[in-house]
């Protein structure tokens, strides 16, 4: 466990180099709020976010060449350090505020307000990175080849083979042009269908698909793995559990109408969503407990090694924010949650957002550093800090609207601290192997938890106006489940036999040893959702198997790829804002060329499976580049 001391960084510690630039910063925050926008419009829409570090730093490179300016190594490390903490800070966020939103539509309280949400967001970043500096030493430094970090890793590499003339900015850029025109023709003109679904005479189960440039991303990016077992839990729902209940339902005057006025999307808001909440909290508490033995090794280790830790290092590469900077501004920090009015927590919630907050963020930045991002289990750890913070509460007295919102903003402090944590830790990592400043990077992360926190309530709010979240627009999974959860511990109101049977689902899936959170969430999402998320884990799949192709080429267009999806999230989420404008001032009914020219559903669907099939060649075309380019 000790430094491997024949270690040389990229950039030496005795070279200087530019790093925290004017030009970084600008383009780094730009980045921020771009990626955060568009991770926040993904994560409402599929329950799923993805790492920018590797895009942020690929267009970082594009821009600085195409300005025909001179970058280093490091100028674009920051850039991407900067960039990836908005999709960090975003997902915390979308996990878990938007029930805020929905209680609000039922009445059951008032909107947040955007100063609320901002300052949540601000703190939650703010105490990521503060409690991932003391850790920095005891898991990027003393354990370098023992946790790989992959994504921050991987990052280093681009970065390294963008020094020699890499160029992958202009996939990422093709993607953003093409997803944003798609996004513009399906949802904005409604010239083709964006869900092309199939249903059967005497049989109440659906099956379809979505025909949307990021969600097809999210398969190619997570692979076909993750993208079948997410598709096994939606098929379990809608061709499975929907049909039986219709079915065994088919005399209750309930079911019966929900049925016949909602068809299977009634069965799935009314029914099948609890089933599947059931299955998400007991994925996330089987990922947390199989990783107990992990997490308190981590959290051992990292107080030894604060206590061990030893003086401050003259070496540039060695030098991390002020150890008492870290304490005050934790301290003022958690004041202020206790404070400030508009954040609806007390003292007790205070302390524990501090506690959990810092048990969470040495788990996180472990976890990431182990098994990557992806696979970090946020969710869980978000599920038991709601749990454990709505039982103190009730019990202390804070019951009603003022309790629940108070374990909503403690989880998502929690949420979004335990995300930025993992999200540093991994940028650390790509400093480490470049030969960063630690220092600069930790305020780099800074500047970009404040441009994302303050750009975040006002996205969330956009969004909310143009479509809602809990429905059919943007289902907000996580959200709703914590929603669930809370009202669940509060008043003792929900429908607990299937909340029960679905945790159980969860259970036999874990016994037969399927990768239980994908299978949770794909229990929970429409199958419209799942099905297009494998089109592009098969698209991912395909590629792979290519028998005339060598490893090199199969690399170089997975890599092609991946920037490519990574543009087309960044693209779809982008006009997915933009059309919220045009929703909340009226402008989607004159763009409505469905309306405008009548076009038929028939007609529509034809056309969103021409479109998707386009996709599909345009996601193998870009990726395929790679093969010539090698």
């Amino acid at each position: 466990m000790n430094q491997d001391k024949t270690f040389k960084p990229y950039i030496p510690a005795e070279r200087i180099t530019p790093e925290l630039t004017f030009r970084s910063i600008l383009v780094g925050i730009l980045l921020a709020v771009v990626f955060g926008a568009a991770n926040a419009y993904l994560g409402l829409k599929v329950g799923m976010t993805v790492s920018a570090s590797i895009p942020s730093a690929v267009i970082a490179m594009g821009v600085f060449r195409m300005l025909r300016r001179k970058n280093s190594v490091l100028e674009t490390n920051m850039v991407q350090t900067i960039g990836s903490s908005g999709e960090s800070l975003a997902a915390g966020a979308i996990f878990t505020l938007p029930a805020l939103f929905i209680w609000a539509s039922e009445g059951v309280m008032g909107k947040p307000s955007i100063v609320e949400i901002t300052l949540i967001a601000l703190i939650g970043g703010m105490l990521g990175i503060f409690f991932m500096v003391p850790l920095r030493n005891a898991l990027i430094v003393k354990e370098h080849g023992i946790l790989p970090y992959p994504e921050g890793t991987a990052c280093a590499e681009v970065i390294l083979a963008g020094e020699k003339g890499g160029k992958g900015a202009a996939t990422v850029f093709a993607g953003m042009g093409i997803a944003a025109a798609f996004k513009f023709v399906v949802d904005g003109l409604k010239a083709v269908a964006g869900e092309v679904s199939v249903t059967f005479k005497g049989f109440a189960g659906t099956i379809g698909t979505q025909v949307y440039p990021a969600v097809l991303s999210v398969g190619y990016i997570c692979g076909p793995k993750i993208a079948s077992v997410m598709f096994a839990g939606g098929a379990l729902s809608w061709l499975v559990l929907i049909p039986l209940i219709v079915h065994f339902g088919a005399n209750d005057p309930v079911i019966a109408e929900t049925f016949a006025s909602g068809g299977a999307y009634g069965i799935w808001g009314n029914y099948i969503k609890y089933i599947g909440a059931g299955a998400l909290v007991a994925g996330g508490f089987i990922s947390l407990v199989k990783s107990m033995p992990l997490i308190v090794k981590t959290f051992a280790d990292a107080v030894k090694g604060l206590k061990n830790k030893a003086e401050a290092s003259a070496l540039r590469t060695e030098k991390d924010m002020s150890f008492l900077a870290v304490i005050l501004g934790v301290v003022v920090l958690t004041f202020l949650i206790w404070l400030v009015d508009v954040i609806p927590v007390n003292l007790i919630g205070a302390i524990i957002i501090v506690v959990f907050g810092f048990f969470f963020a040495t788990v996180s930045s472990r976890m990431v550093g182990l098994v990557g991002s992806s696979n970090n289990p946020v969710s869980g750890m978000t599920i038991a800090t709601v749990l454990v913070a709505t039982v103190i509460l009730r019990a202390t007295g804070m019951v009603g609207a003022k309790g629940m919102a108070s374990a909503i903003a403690i989880a998502s402090i929690v949420c979004i601290v335990t995300a930025i944590a993992g999200d540093t830790s991994q940028d650390l990592k790509t400093g480490y192997l470049l030969g960063a400043t630690p220092v600069k990077q930790q305020i780099g992360e800074i500047f970009g938890v404040i441009a994302s926190g303050l750009a975040i309530g006002g996205t969330l709010y956009l969004l909310d106006s143009a479509w809602g979240f809990g429905g059919s627009g943007l289902e907000a999974p996580q959200a709703s489940m914590m929603k669930m959860i809370i009202e669940g511990v509060m008043d003792g109101n929900l429908p607990w036999a299937l909340i029960i049977s679905g945790a159980f689902i969860a259970v036999v899936a874990e016994l037969l040893r399927v990768p239980v959170l994908p299978f949770a969430i794909g229990v929970y999402l429409p199958v419209q959702l799942n099905a297009c998320i494998m089109v592009g884990g098969l698209v991912r799949l395909a590629l792979d198997r290519r028998k005339k192709a060598t490893a090199e080429e199969k690399e170089a267009s997975l890599n092609n790829g991946t920037l490519f999806c990574s543009g087309m999230i960044a693209g779809e989420g982008l006009t997915g804002i933009l059309l919220a404008v045009f929703a909340i001032f009226g402008w989607d009914k004159v763009i409505n060329l469905s309306a405008i020219l009548g076009i038929s559903p028939a007609l529509a669907n034809v056309g969103g499976l021409v479109a998707l099939a386009l996709l599909i060649f345009l996601l193998f075309r870009f990726s395929l580049k790679g093969k010539k380019e090698a």
